[in-house]
């Protein structure tokens, strides 16, 4: 069954409203049963699922422990990611995946959904009635 989810307004700019693809992700902890649901921008610039800093403590994972630190380059600059060694379990509805993530040293950032390992296991479209629709 398709998964659909309706574009966030994010207000006008001077070109006009902007709406961003977005889709609520359930995560679940690695260790315990903990889980918790994240809106991210469905990102397809985006090589990495990333999340900000504060979810390695809700998802019980330990940034030196069970992650390793790259440094990035983007739009904002240059920042600190922290990948996760192990694939994390992830939901979109009744879909369910196993994916890599990463944790940016930042609270600042919103939550990203990146292609490799997540976007790119399924048939995505975002259609122009401001709707993004995840398929099988």
């Amino acid at each position: 069954m398709d998964v659909k989810f309706s574009f966030e307004d994010n207000g006008k700019s001077l070109f006009g409203q902007i709406m961003r693809p977005i889709a609520k992700v359930n995560l679940t902890s690695p260790t315990t049963d903990n889980s918790v649901d994240v809106w991210m921008i469905v990102d397809t610039g985006a090589d990495y699922t990333i999340l900000p800093r504060h979810f390695y403590e809700k998802l019980r994972i330990s940034l030196e422990k069970d992650c390793f630190k790259e440094t990035t380059y983007g739009i904002g600059g240059e920042g600190t990611v922290c990948f996760f060694k192990n694939t994390i379990k992830a939901k979109i509805g009744d879909k369910e995946r196993d994916i890599p993530i990463a944790f940016l040293d930042s609270n600042e950032v919103p939550a990203l959904m990146g292609r490799l390992g997540f976007l790119e296991t399924f048939d995505t479209d975002f259609l122009k009635n401001f709707t993004v629709v995840f398929k099988n």
